[in-house]
């Protein structure tokens, strides 16, 4: 018996509509690294997580917007046509989703980025702390070690 069809693949058009929708509320870092890197003017990326964890380092361009001060600080600091990408610290937190249910109750088209910080700063895109902007070395278990697209 096969441990992959003991519980049988969803019908098409079920399967369909998961994947789109899954596309529809997630985006990964070369997505999120792309835009930023051409200057979408529309997509915000906003880092979820404690000042302490910003200032140990955090996406080149993201903005700092803790959880807990998102119902009462985004509208200040984030347009309402926006769409919100948020993150946190990797896979096994949800810190992330979190941040993107405050931003939904506001009425914000929003994004969770997938692999978190952890994945950005494994890819090599640039993390910023107080010393600077750095890049760490692609970690290839992650991404192609070469800089070529993974093409997916």
């Amino acid at each position: 018996m096969s441990a992959v069809t003991s519980v049988a693949p969803a019908p098409n058009a079920a399967a369909l509509a998961h994947f789109a929708a899954r596309l529809s509320f997630e985006t990964d870092v070369s997505d999120v690294a792309a835009d930023l890197e051409s200057g979408v003017a529309d997509v915000v990326v906003v880092d979820s997580r404690s000042r302490e964890s910003w200032d140990q380092g955090h996406v080149h361009g993201a903005l700092h917007l803790p959880t807990a001060e998102i119902a009462t600080g985004a509208r200040a600091v984030i347009p309402a046509n926006a769409t919100v990408v948020t993150y946190c610290w990797g896979p096994g937190c949800n810190g992330a989703t979190r941040a993107a249910l405050e931003f939904a109750k506001l009425g914000y088209r929003v994004k969770e980025m997938i692999g978190g910080f952890e994945y950005w700063s494994r890819e090599g895109f640039p993390v910023e702390t107080s010393a600077g902007v750095v890049r760490n070395p692609v970690d290839t278990l992650t991404a192609p070690g070469s800089g070529i697209a993974c093409a997916c």
